[in-house]
């Protein structure tokens, strides 16, 4: 199979992507899998996921190539140097430029070249493969006491080569500049391993000036470039001395290629050369980089100005004090925020809330406790006494670790990029002059006029960024789908060149250059400059083929998109309301930004479970928010709802709901997975697999069961029997089945007499769960609830949420189970009833999938508005609480629960009964109500509760393990780490057990049945008797 490419005309002349060239893939894709020991990805999912990256554009990649060691890495680059194809390195994909994306093989360094190599805390260097987090370098180094200085916003899932390609910096550049190398990963860098478009791998370093003349005449490829970069150096060297500002001066000049650090007063410092040009030279298979001392002892200061300009007039006074960080955030961005309740305490800690202008955040740091404390507080002084700020303009925080809440309000300015992406009253915004920047001293004046630029544009958006840098970030209400949108646009960001080129600042402060600015370049550099970069990346890539089109004679920034006049996906009907997006699930597909939080490989939070088990992009939110926006293209993948793809994605999507509160743009994925399989079931050529019956029908199945429970249970315990019922149900052998209750919790709570008949009243809604199986679970919360007076009421009659339906695309019978519900509780709903759920996914499904499902009828809404978690009904109408002293408790919040409201209420109850309680957190269970149950998926369930969850127990092996949710409670009794307790049981002080029947009803519950099959036996052997004889 051959594939027709994008291609440069002639490398000889300026030109861009304006011709097109052929790649033999088959043949490429053969010897890939050949040479290649990682994995050798040319399907469609593949294409479609790396199509995209956090950028405006989109280009569907020839192939995905993910090494799993550095020679692999060098065998797919000469295949692709003798197949003549492009190459692109990627790390975590969250480039905003659109440098990560392109018609090239894809070489992605994130899921196994991660090592860290060597640590040298002497020399405070680091050496590491590329594809190793940021984050977890700096985990690795803070035991020294260091840091790698550049720490980019997404610094918990972007990678160092994406560092190195990007020439990124971060919040703490300041740190790195004022305390370390300097403000830039290039100034940074040491040391880089690289190969090259033809194969050849060699070192490249700093200071090579005096060993340059060795250096050539030790010939080879690296002889040869150094020497074309030597002339290249000699001839351009006044030019790059006149166009290339100081660091000093201009601390974000990321545009561009650093051919400053070839002169020879830098050093001819080739390694620091190559840093920023974005994959378009050389491959970066290693690096040494350069580390800062941590500072881990922090203190924060906000301050409140009356616009952002003002802030930044502030900011050379305010860098006089030496802080390691200096960022701003404006009053739109604050609004953004408050439209969608994000960050609430933080904001409400902000000096001047109601401020139509902005807040500056000065962080101090010290390696010494007290130190920074001490600082922040001189500086807090200074600002009172030298420059008469009101007090309520300034608030001091310390760092969570030194007792304070600096992390609350800091989480306000590490939000900006999502809280600004799909303002709920201004519509949706885009990257494109996202972190433009100039002279730190002239940063306010530039804002003035950015704004304005703005305004004369009709154009709207937040901004943000690293104000003591002169870097401002700020996502912009750019129209990119229809012609005169993508006028102004044009019109725009040639205007915005402009104006950054007359303060003498740079296109890119930290993001690069890629396809978004890189047209634009020749405003900051000219037509000189912008030549000795051409001949730059011919002196490392003749062929022009390493991430062509990017950075030197670029596709122009309107091209390529993402979006443009011909995007016009299907807008078929849905089941679910997608208020958020107007009722559009094309535009849910959209929502996902790109960003990558999905992919933090520790389980820091819940989202996303499956991806912290596989490092694999398709488990992840953002995996499959692509994939699915490529059905709905159709382009890549063309079988729309019925696509394999897409379903393969979803199947090991445990539906935990952690991107509906973890992703900073909300993308929910689980009510996505419920309507795709909505349609993708409708199909005749796809059938559900038997456990979709077994388990999404489970409140049927445990209805017929709990008629004749010692059956059932003889059924399911028995090991022979237990296998065929795992078989038939398509449940994994190896996972255990609950037992079912002697009694249901309706038959117990019906027979006793009515307690606090005067009483207020709440209704305790009887899961399937804790109704037919923790039937004891149940007991404890209706005694909880009255002891303290209230009086429980309970539904007589069969009644489910149907939460397992969603699950499995039964999206209709859902309805019908959640219009049942409001059925029989529709007269406490309207009197205002408090609804308490004992089982937090059966609760959540009120809370979350009813207003979506109903989301016009008042009844819902007035369920929605009285469901309350049990530990959340307890904190709201203060119940009176038992108490307990000298217990030690692990708290464990159902997913579902963290999703809806949290488990701060249960903490605040534990605490209140006196209870020693740390709260554990940090991806799922692994059993996912039915997921973990089903076939194939045990291994990978259990890996999932070894994330967080399991070790956290066997580290306190002497703590009480409270977990509310059955799922959960299932999963750490089946890992045998604990026996788990419900808040209610807690609660009790002595758990009650479960409720059994009379000896009677029980011997004529098996009795009758028993004696049924008996008699039905005996009938058919006389029958069978009866018809031998009359033979």
């Amino acid at each position: 199979m051959t594939q027709t490419i994008p291609a440069r005309p002639d490398t000889r002349f300026v030109a861009g992507m304006a011709a097109v060239d052929k790649v033999n893939v088959a043949g490429l894709e053969s010897q890939l899998r050949r040479h290649v020991s990682g994995e050798v990805r040319f399907d469609t999912a593949t294409l479609a996921m790396y199509a995209n990256d956090a950028s405006n554009f989109r280009q569907v990649p020839i192939g995905v190539v993910v090494p799993k060691t550095l020679d692999d890495v060098v065998e797919t680059v000469r295949a692709c140097h003798t197949y003549h194809a492009p190459v692109l390195c990627r790390g975590g994909g969250t480039s905003l430029s659109g440098e990560t994306v392109n018609v090239a093989v894809v070489i992605d360094f994130s899921k196994y070249l991660t090592d860290i190599l060597d640590i040298d805390a002497q020399r405070r260097l680091a050496t590491v493969q590329t594809g190793v987090i940021n984050e977890q370098l700096n985990r690795a180094t803070g035991e020294y006491g260091l840091v790698f200085g550049p720490d980019p916003s997404s610094h918990s899932r972007c990678t160092l080569g994406g560092n190195i390609g990007n020439n990124s910096c971060g919040v703490h550049s300041i740190q790195s500049h004022l305390y370390g190398p300097g403000p830039r990963t290039s100034d940074n860098t040491h040391e880089l391993d690289v190969v090259t478009y033809d194969g050849a791998r060699f070192t490249v370093g700093v200071n090579e000036e005096d060993d340059l003349d060795s250096i050539i005449a030790a010939g080879g490829r690296k002889g040869e470039i150094y020497a074309a970069l030597r002339d290249l150096r000699d001839e351009y060297a006044e030019d790059i001395r006149k166009g290339y500002p100081d660091v000093d001066e201009l601390p974000r000049r990321v545009s561009g290629y650093n051919l400053d650090e070839l002169l020879p007063e830098k050093g001819f410092n080739v390694a620091r050369a190559l840093v920023g040009t974005e994959s378009t030279c050389a491959v970066a298979l290693t690096a040494t980089v350069m580390l800062t001392p941590a500072m881990v002892h922090r203190t924060l200061v906000v301050i409140q100005y009356d616009s952002i300009g003002e802030a930044g007039d502030a900011v050379p006074d305010l860098m006089a004090w030496k802080p390691i960080g200096l960022e701003a955030v404006d009053s739109l961005l604050v609004h953004n925020q408050e439209l969608t309740g994000a960050n609430a305490s933080g904001r409400a800690a902000l000096p001047r809330l109601k401020s139509d202008g902005a807040w500056v955040f000065m962080q101090f740091g010290s390696d010494e406790p007290g130190e920074s404390l001490r600082r922040a507080e001189e500086f807090v002084g200074w600002l009172r006494k030298k420059k008469d700020y009101d007090d309520d303009r300034i608030v001091l925080a310390r760092s969570k670790q030194d007792g304070g809440n600096s992390d609350e309000l800091w989480s306000i300015r590490e939000a900006g990029l999502g809280s600004t992406a799909f303002p709920a009253d201004s519509g949706d915004h885009w990257p494109g002059w996202e972190d433009s920047a100039v002279p730190p001293n002239r940063v306010g004046d530039y804002l003035r006029d950015l704004q304005q630029l703005y305004a004369d544009h009709d154009l709207r958006g937040a901004m943000y960024g690293h104000l003591g840098e002169g870097c401002i970030h700020s996502r912009i209400s750019f129209d990119l789908r229809h012609k005169d949108g993508l006028a102004t646009y044009r019109h725009f960001m040639e205007a915005a060149g402009d104006l950054v080129a007359s303060y003498g600042g740079s296109m890119s402060g930290e993001h690069g250059d890629g396809q978004q600015r890189a047209e634009l370049l020749g405003k900051q550099y000219g037509p000189r400059l912008m030549e000795a970069m051409r001949k730059f990346k011919l002196i490392w890539d003749p062929e022009w083929k390493m991430n062509p089109g990017k950075v030197i004679d670029p596709y122009r920034f309107d091209e390529n998109l993402k979006l443009g006049t011909d995007y016009n996906p299907p807008r078929p009907k849905v089941k679910f309301a997608y208020e958020v997006d107007g009722g559009d699930f094309a535009h849910a597909a959209l929502r996902c930004v790109g960003v990558g939080k999905c992919r933090v490989p520790d389980a820091q939070m819940t989202m996303c479970p499956s991806y912290q088990v596989t490092r694999e992009e398709k488990h992840s939110t953002r995996g499959r928010a692509r994939l699915l926006f490529e059905m709905l293209r159709g382009e890549v993948i063309t079988d729309g709802w019925q696509s394999a793809e897409v379903a393969d994605a979803l199947d090991l999507c445990l539906a935990c709901k952690g991107c509906t509160s973890d992703c900073p743009v909300e993308v929910d994925i689980p009510t996505y997975k419920a309507e795709f399989l909505y349609h993708h079931f409708r199909s005749l050529r796809r059938w559900r697999p038997r456990y979709a019956y077994a388990f999404g029908f489970i409140d049927q199945a445990a209805r017929l069961a709990s008629a004749i429970p010692e059956l059932a249970n003889f059924a399911t315990q028995t090991p022979v029997l237990s296998r065929i019922a795992k078989a038939v149900g398509g449940i994994d052998r190896r996972r255990p089945l609950p037992t079912f209750a002697p009694m249901t919790l309706q038959q117990w709570f019906s027979g006793r007499p009515v307690v606090n008949a005067s009483g207020p009243r709440v209704v305790l809604f009887p899961d399937t769960f804790n109704n037919r199986l923790h039937t004891d679970v149940g007991v404890a919360c209706v005694e909880a609830i009255e002891a303290a007076g209230w009086r429980v009421i309970m539904p007589t009659g069969h009644i489910c949420c149907g939460r397992p339906l969603y699950d499995y695309g039964f999206l209709d019978v859902a309805e019908r189970y959640l219009r049942d519900v409001l059925s029989q509780l529709r007269d406490e709903i309207r009197a205002g009833t408090p609804i308490v759920g004992m089982e937090p996914s059966c609760l959540a499904v009120f809370k979350d999938e009813l207003p979506k499902l109903l989301p016009h009828d008042d009844d819902a809404d007035r369920l929605v508005r009285n469901s309350y978690h049990f530990a959340e009904f307890l904190t709201k109408f203060d119940v009176e609480l038992p108490t307990m002293s000298g217990t030690q408790a692990l708290l464990w919040g159902h997913c579902h629960q963290r999703a809806t409201g949290g488990v701060d209420a249960d903490q605040q109850v534990l605490e209140k009964m006196g209870v020693d309680v740390q709260s554990v957190s940090g991806g799922c269970c692994g059993l996912a109500g039915s997921w973990g149950f089903e076939q194939g998926k045990y291994d990978i369930s259990m890996d999932c509760g070894e994330q967080a969850l399991l070790p956290a127990i066997r580290k306190n092996p002497g703590a009480l393990v409270v977990a509310n949710g059955f799922s959960c409670q299932t999963q750490i009794s089946d890992a045998g780490v604990a026996t788990p307790l419900h808040l209610a049981q807690v609660m009790a002080g002595v758990p009650p057990g479960r409720p059994e029947p009379s000896t009677r009803v029980r011997a004529a519950r098996v009795g009758i049945p028993v004696a049924a099959m008996a008699l039905a036996g005996a009938g058919a052997s006389w029958a069978l008797a009866s018809a031998l004889r009359r033979r």
